[in-house]
């Protein structure tokens, strides 16, 4: 499961059919694993319908809970410096 996770927390929001074939681990699997992880509080989903071409596309739109990844952090804005003088 380390390895949906870190798909994840690296891309972002994904469908099941996207973390499948990122890791590589048959699509039943990842489902399988999605619905551990879920359970267990470590991601979110939600069921969801894509039109990709005008094909209908159902599956689970997941997202990592928890905070980011190192490879790709969330930073504050800096505050702007004053210009007038």
């Amino acid at each position: 499961m380390p390895e949906i996770l870190n798909c994840l927390r690296n891309l972002g929001q994904q469908m099941d059919s996207e973390i499948a074939a990122a890791t590589g681990i048959p699509l039943a699997d990842v489902r399988r694993r999605l619905l551990e992880l879920s359970t267990k509080g470590g991601i979110m989903t939600c069921r969801a319908t894509r039109f990709i071409d005008g094909q209908k596309i159902e599956g689970m739109l997941c997202r990592a809970i928890g905070p980011a990844s190192s490879l790709n952090p969330v930073r504050a804005a800096k505050p702007k410096k004053n210009c007038r003088g």
